[in-house]
């Protein structure tokens, strides 16, 4: 049977998660609830983007925008052998980076970032990866969730990226009615002390979502204590 397989199997049999429109528990009751059910499913939630250091999971990451994490997986090896380091990256053309980034689709912009932000990170970084949300932010191509998944998983920083998959979730289980990922955030913020906000707690969420995506239609029957 596959990691996937056990895990869906798992997370199928053992599932607590409540949906939003049958809640008996407070909100912070909830809250607690859903954080030691993901746990307890995923105690070590693997990062879905395969990288080595800070600079290889900016762009796997930047990548990873309108794409599957599987496909990046399948295109930053290849580009990673060619340059795998700010310096070796501005040694390629934009059109080279194209040539293999395209499979991750909006390749002309995607190329165009990753060769700027390279150059930039020379020229005001010595070559290194920011460890500040802010220059990371300024960068071409990385936006506010790519930047503090960088934070999180590179420097081990309190954060807490948020993107459709976790906005859904948390609509889901009744912890924000948020109707952007920005608002989603500022909630999930409120409701979890930063303390909590491991560097895996994204994953705990991305995690759920990608192996029991189903149960997010089958959840009225399941039995929950966190109900």
């Amino acid at each position: 049977m596959s990691n996937s397989s056990r895990n869906l199997k798992k997370a199928n049999a053992g599932a607590n998660i409540p949906a939003s429109d049958s809640l008996k528990l407070s909100k912070r009751e909830r809250v607690d609830c859903i954080g030691r059910e993901l746990k307890n499913l995923f105690p070590d939630p693997p990062i879905p983007l395969d990288h080595k250091d800070p600079y290889t999971l900016l762009i796997a990451v930047l990548l990873s925008a309108q794409c599957t994490d599987e496909r990046v997986n399948q295109v930053t090896p290849i580009l990673f052998s060619r340059a795998n380091t700010p310096a070796d990256m501005v040694e390629l053309s934009v059109d080279e980076i194209l040539e293999v980034v395209r499979p991750c689709g909006l390749g002309p912009q995607k190329a165009k970032a990753i060769f700027r932000l390279s150059e930039i990170l020379l020229e005001k970084h010595g070559g290194d990866v920011p460890c500040s949300l802010a220059e990371l932010e300024a960068l071409p191509g990385v936006g506010h969730k790519t930047a503090q998944v960088v934070m999180a998983q590179a420097f081990g920083e309190p954060s807490f990226p948020v993107d459709t998959h976790i906005h859904r979730l948390a609509q889901r289980w009744g912890l924000t009615s948020g109707k952007s990922v920005a608002q989603t955030e500022k909630d999930l913020k409120r409701l979890f002390p930063k303390g909590e906000w491991p560097s895996s707690f994204h994953f705990h969420y991305y995690h759920y979502n990608k192996c029991v995506k189903f149960l997010l239609t089958e959840s009225r029957q399941a039995v929950s204590k966190c109900l």
